[in-house]
């Protein structure tokens, strides 16, 4: 039996796990045109940027294990529909400890973004995920997510 996970809305006190915990976009190899490097700083600034409180809007979720250990992060913010023109919520980002893959941290997150934005009048929840990401992509749509647009780049330089 997988031990149990907790989630909890994040503070300032969970910075340093949230952007330590980051770092694990890296091990899921994205696109050849990008670095893994290029995506961590990215979103790494970003969170600077939230942290700093230059982006208001978002909400952190902190997951922890049965010893009240951090295990992963999500990031639930307001977006707009480009189609409808209709707020929803998305899933900014979502990542657990290496030693968290496999137990239940993620989809915890998720369940518990999703009750957040229900609780918020949002008729939906986006995210974004890597093409391969396969695990992330697999548990995705375990918990009820279904591939909405495909997005194609071009490398020009």
């Amino acid at each position: 039996m997988a031990p149990a996970v907790k989630v909890r809305d994040g503070t300032a006190a969970d910075r340093d796990f949230v952007i330590h915990t980051v770092q694990r976009f890296a091990a899921f190899g994205p696109p050849p045109w990008r670095s893994a490097e290029e995506v961590v700083a990215g979103e790494a600034r970003y969170l600077a940027e939230f942290f700093g409180g230059r982006v208001k809007g978002p909400l952190l979720l902190i997951a922890t294990d049965e010893a009240d250990a951090r295990v992963g992060f999500a990031l639930l913010e307001p977006a707009v529909d480009y189609f409808t023109g209709q707020p929803h919520a998305h899933l900014g980002m979502v990542a657990v400890t290496e030693a968290a893959e496999g137990s239940g941290a993620a989809a915890a997150l998720l369940r518990a973004a999703e009750k957040r934005a229900r609780a918020q009048g949002f008729a939906r929840l986006t995210l974004n995920v890597f093409e391969g990401n396969a695990r992330a992509r697999r548990l995705y749509e375990r918990e009820g997510f279904a591939v909405e647009i495909v997005r194609y780049v071009k490398a020009l330089t």
